[in-house]
């Protein structure tokens, strides 16, 4: 039985992709393979994001059970 990939995996898989497309140390062939393989992860990836952010947004809810959509700091709070 195989492991499923978590995001975290795919994100790494993708981002490998894209170096190795970027240094141009694949052939045609090759780069094609990769890009459709970048291209269906990137695909993966964004269905899993918008998952989460419809998960997130049945969490959130306002006082009267209405769904609240807030946004997200990364930024600890701080302007920039």
């Amino acid at each position: 039985m195989t492991k499923k990939a978590t995001f975290e995996d795919d994100l790494a898989r993708l981002e490998a992709l894209v170096e190795r497309l970027e240094r141009d140390e694949l052939g045609l062939e090759d780069s094609l393979e990769a890009f459709e393989e970048g291209m269906k992860l990137s695909e993966a990836l964004t269905k899993a994001l918008a998952k989460a952010q419809k998960k997130v947004m049945k969490l959130m809810r306002d006082a009267d059970g209405s769904p609240s959509l807030e946004e997200f700091d990364d930024d600890d709070g701080e302007e920039s």
